[in-house]
């Protein structure tokens, strides 16, 4: 289903024209629960891996519990479906979900690598933005379902790959023998790509410059800039935003070239209160259901580490070299 999202209360172009040529296109993906296959663009769904080629593991530290106790794949997901049925009814848990709840095992800390789990699968064809390496069309980026790695977040993994090159699909790849929780176990989705305009966070401008607009913007419609600037949710290319820390530098670890976001992995599609990033197809159901837990703009029903954004920043120069990741 197309997603459409709202024109800005302003044209920022016309009011800051300063701005017009640091314009960039992003592509907002719109996930949608569904029941996505490997030859699909998804979020958390299957991915197209080929049969001979050995599955991402992580082999990091940090693979113990946080605040949330270590539970099975299979019963994240249990605990998923009983979420998803107590949000379609205004009560509690049914006593047969309670139970099931209370059968759900806590967990040890695995041992050796773990398994690391499908977040996007986005072909070229659906989302012309990528700009993927020579004789490649497919990108493919997993996560490790756990939050307390050195930098506070889900390592990743990306790989580009050529989909007419995979012609025996893994069927069963290998899962995780524990997950942190349900919060990084990505919803399987698929997705809508949307193209919108993006303008820098004020953060990434003079002092004279933020200023002006951070002012401009509170005052003339009563909404901060950087609701207006960036879209939310996930997206590939565009602008980061900024807000945890003031913007730094991310070079390439191999050349030192300044990195650009490839894709941004997000829990929340908008926030309830900033219409414009609403699509028209989802406003109403967003008003019946907002902001509780259940809102439809919680589709992947993944949760960064306190509802932060994890970005995905790569090389310019070459695909070769090691991304990095950020979490704003």
């Amino acid at each position: 289903m197309t997603r459409t999202t709202p024109p800005r209360p302003v044209d920022l172009e016309a009011v800051f024209p300063e701005l017009a040529p640091l314009a960039r296109t992003a592509t907002r993906l719109h996930p949608r629960p569904g029941v996505p296959s490997p030859q699909d663009s998804s979020i958390g769904g299957p991915l197209l891996w080929p049969a001979s080629e050995p599955w991402p593991h992580c082999s990091e530290d940090g693979h113990d519990a946080g605040p949330i106790p270590l539970m099975s794949l299979a019963d994240a997901r249990l605990r998923r479906r009983i979420e998803l049925a107590r949000e379609s009814r205004e009560w509690g848990y049914t006593t047969e979900e309670q139970a099931l709840l209370e059968r759900i095992e806590k967990m040890d800390v695995p041992e050796g690598p773990v398994a690391m789990l499908p977040v996007a699968q986005l072909y070229l064809r659906d989302v012309p933005g990528l700009r993927p390496p020579e004789g490649a069309d497919l990108l493919q980026v997993l996560w490790c379902p756990f939050e307390f790695h050195g930098d506070g977040m889900p390592t990743t993994a990306v790989f580009w790959r050529s989909a007419a090159a995979v012609t025996d699909i893994l069927l069963a790849p290998p899962e995780p023998a524990a997950v942190d929780g349900v919060a990084y176990v990505p919803e399987p989705c698929f997705i809508h790509p949307e193209e919108v305009i993006e303008y820098p966070s004020s953060l990434e401008l003079g002092r004279e410059m933020r200023e002006r607009l951070d002012r401009w913007a509170i005052d003339e419609l009563g909404i901060e800039y950087h609701n207006l600037c960036i879209a939310p949710g996930f997206k590939v290319g565009g602008y980061i935003n900024w807000g945890m820390t003031d913007p730094y530098p991310n070079p390439c670890p191999t050349c030192g070239t300044p990195t650009e976001p490839l894709l941004t992995i997000a829990g929340t599609e908008w926030n309830f209160d900033v219409h414009h990033w609403i699509p028209y197809e989802d406003q109403a159901a967003n008003l019946a259901r907002a902001p509780i837990q259940g809102s439809p703009s919680r589709p992947t029903r993944i949760c960064v580490s306190d509802d932060n954004a994890q970005i995905i920043r790569v090389c310019p120069t070459s695909h070769e070299h090691p991304h990095i990741q950020m979490m704003q």
